[in-house]
């Protein structure tokens, strides 16, 4: 087995979510439930096909999404992995409407952050291990950046006054 390491590509304030899931239908069904969910939110969407003829599946409402979707895909290249890309909205928008379509299985990070998703390759294929999500901690919130979180929040819509 030989271990690596594979960064995700995007712009910067770009979200994405990286999951897990077991069936082609996966791509129709993920795609359903984001519009569903929320209408307005651009998005792109790739799934690697692990059995059959093994190809990158991929759906979406937006070009620039799709495409980060697709070359994303084909980096990490493990099968039965997927990814959506965002744009208009957040994965706190549509996670758990994407945790309930049947066929996903987990789910390794929703994230801005830069990323690098931990491969592992064996004489069979690939398989995600884990993710490396942003930075380690640089101590711990103190009554100021409580207050910076709580203010941050509310301006935002996500927390009521």
């Amino acid at each position: 087995m030989q271990l690596a390491t594979v960064r995700i590509e995007k712009p910067e304030n770009i979200n994405f979510i990286l999951g897990q899931t077991h069936f082609i239908k996966s791509v129709e069904d993920i795609h359903e439930a984001i519009v569903q969910t929320s209408p307005q939110m651009k998005f792109g969407l790739a799934f690697c096909e692990a059995s059959g003829p093994s190809l990158i599946r991929w759906s979406g409402n937006d070009d620039a999404m799709i495409n980060l979707a697709k070359s994303n895909a084909q980096a990490i290249a493990c099968g039965h992995s997927f990814i959506v890309f965002l744009d208009n909205g957040f994965p706190v928008n549509i996670l758990n409407t994407i945790q309930a379509v049947p066929e996903v299985c987990g789910i390794f990070c929703a994230t801005a952050n830069p990323t690098d998703v931990i491969v592992a390759e064996t004489a069979q294929g690939r398989g995600i291990m884990g993710v490396v999500d942003g930075n380690k901690p640089s101590g711990v919130e103190g009554e100021k950046e409580i207050a910076e979180r709580k203010s941050f929040l509310r301006k935002i819509g996500y927390k009521l006054s």
